[in-house]
C-alpha cells in the first residue's frame, strides 16, 4: 500500500530506528514508547489487521513471535518478562492499519490492560 506509514518505513522511505530486519519483517523502536523497551514488529507485506491474515500466513506469524523473543533477549527482557501485543481494529487500540506487534518490557505491567 503506497500511503501506509509502516510500508514506507519498511521501504526505507521514512527513517526509523531499525533494530531487526530480514526478508519477511522489520522491527523498530516506537517513537512514542509506552515502556522502557517498546519495539514494533511488522510484516513487510501489507495486512491492514490480524483479520486480513489467512491460514497460509501462519509461518509468518510464527516468525514474528520468534523475532520478538530474539529482540527480547537482546534487550535483556527474557529474565524479567515482556509483553507482545497486537491490537486489531480501532476499538482495540489499533491506530496504524498495517499489522504490527508491540514488544513491551522494562517495567511492571498489570492485568487486565487498560
Amino acid at each position: 500500500m503506497q500511503d501506509c506509514l509502516f510500508c514506507k518505513i519498511s521501504r526505507k522511505e521514512i527513517p526509523a530506528a531499525i533494530v531487526y530486519e530480514d526478508r519477511l519483517v522489520a522491527a523498530f523502536d516506537d517513537i512514542n514508547p509506552q515502556a522502557p523497551v517498546h519495539v514494533l514488529i511488522i510484516p513487510k507485506a501489507h495486512y491492514a489487521t490480524l483479520n486480513d491474515v489467512s491460514a497460509e500466513e501462519q509461518a509468518l506469524l510464527g516468525h514474528v513471535v520468534l523475532v520478538a523473543t530474539k529482540i527480547a533477549g537482546e534487550r535483556g527482557l527474557k529474565e524479567q518478562g515482556y509483553r507482545l501485543v497486537a491490537n486489531c481494529l480501532a476499538s482495540a487500540g489499533q491506530s496504524v492499519f498495517h499489522l504490527h506487534f508491540h514488544l513491551l518490557g522494562g517495567r511492571h505491567f498489570s492485568w487486565p490492560p487498560g
